[in-house]
């Protein structure tokens, strides 16, 4: 197994915040769909837990933390190929994430926001989008983004929308749009738009939110649809609690 001495320690610092979290609050605010930010964030002394199985037996954890009033920050780390019997386990570098709310939204305008996400998706992919074991990624990270989000036509029904810069070159700005409706008390319905910036780089993805508990949903999702060997499945589960 090939272990990445800075994962390795971003996970030990993580324990000891984890360990220090308090009661958990409900899950009150959608935060993000499948892969896309929305504009809203976690309240302050609020701790957001992901778990994130996908493709090739990848596990990724991010931690986000309410640390100043309309401020989220956090850390991701995966480890790939660790579900299953493969021998080649590797444990990824350590990527961060941040946002903050700038406007909450009115009758007329929605709620803006504006971040970084660092994570990376498709470890050992080939610049031809073919699985070969090699230290690429099939999808780059956000970077840096803008996001705008409202409730649209029907009560439940939330729109969110906005534009990314990938390594803060204008060459890389994409575009994302998506959707949460919530059909009923326990399931709402997710389906985004993303990596707009030519019909090859986007990305259709949709799932199911199932709210377990008022402070714990499950996500099942598909990603890349309609693109063969390139589709995966993926299931998240979230986690929030204060600390």
């Amino acid at each position: 197994m090939k272990v990445n001495r800075w994962g390795l320690l971003a996970g030990i610092l993580l324990v000891p915040v984890l360990l220090r979290a308090a009661t958990a609050d409900p899950i009150g605010l959608e935060t993000q769909l499948v892969d896309i930010p929305t504009a809203e964030v976690w309240d302050r002394y609020q701790a957001s837990s992901l778990t994130r199985v996908y493709d090739h037996g990848t596990l990724m954890e991010t931690v986000d933390f309410g640390v100043y009033p309309r401020v989220n920050i956090g850390l991701s780390l995966a480890v790939h190929e660790l579900v299953g019997s493969s021998d080649s386990v590797r444990v990824l570098d350590p990527d961060f994430q941040a946002k903050w709310k700038v406007y909450d939204g009115d009758l007329y305008l929605p709620a803006i926001a504006i971040g970084y996400d660092g994570r990376r998706y498709g470890y050992g992919y080939d610049k031809n989008h073919r699985y070969t074991r090699t230290k690429h990624y099939l999808d780059d990270r956000k970077g840096g983004y803008i996001s705008f989000s409202r409730e649209i036509i029907v009560p439940g029904l939330t729109a969110s929308a906005g534009v990314n810069m990938a390594d803060f070159e204008w060459k890389k700005v994409y575009g994302f749009v998506g959707m949460l409706y919530h059909v009923a008390n326990p399931l709402a319905l997710l389906a985004e738009w993303d990596g707009i910036h030519n019909v090859r780089d986007s990305r259709l993805n949709a799932g199911v939110r199932f709210y377990l508990h008022p402070s714990l949903a499950l996500d099942a999702a598909v990603r890349r649809i309609g693109r063969g060997n390139e589709s995966e499945r993926v299931l998240q589960l979230r986690y929030v609690t204060n600390f």
